[in-house]
């Protein structure tokens, strides 16, 4: 039996409509609702802010397909996953549509943490406070374009 955890995901840009039916299966597979307990519903996506997801006792904390599908979509993400005593800590996940998603400690309240040994490699204060923005990407709305109209948010 996998560690199961509660998990949020915040999913931002513009998706391209023909890749609407694949998303809307995606996130019915993961069985994710709304901040509330709503399961997804097409008025989720207002177009006026990212789309808020959420579950709990997803296994190891990962919304893999989702995460994929956004990746090759280039939807920019956040994901925030809790700990799980004695195997992992609480996870922040960062996608900005363009480069690698990028992992951060976070504390149960998904606030960043810098270790020990991060704050040695990064030398400074300012590498630091960079690494910090770097956590706290301003996701654009999530909104579905014709083929043409695509630009990824």
């Amino acid at each position: 039996m996998a560690d199961r955890v509660s998990v949020t995901i915040r999913i931002g840009g513009s998706l391209p409509r023909a890749q609407l039916a694949a998303f809307i299966a995606v996130i019915e597979d993961e069985a994710l609702t709304d901040p509330l307990g709503e399961y997804f519903s097409m008025g989720h996506i207002t177009g006026f802010g990212p789309l808020e997801l959420a579950a709990d006792d997803v296994s190891w904390g990962r919304l893999e397909s989702l995460e994929t599908f956004c990746v090759d979509n280039r939807l920019p993400f956040q994901r925030w996953c809790g700990s799980y005593p004695g195997s992992w800590e609480a996870e922040r996940i960062v996608f900005d549509g363009a480069t690698d998603p990028r992992s951060y400690t976070v504390t149960d309240n998904d606030i960043v943490v810098v270790t020990e040994p991060e704050l040695r490699s990064l030398g400074t204060f300012e590498a630091v406070s960079a690494y910090l923005q770097s956590a706290n990407v301003a996701l654009p709305p999530l909104t579905i374009v014709d083929d043409e109209e695509q630009d990824h948010g």
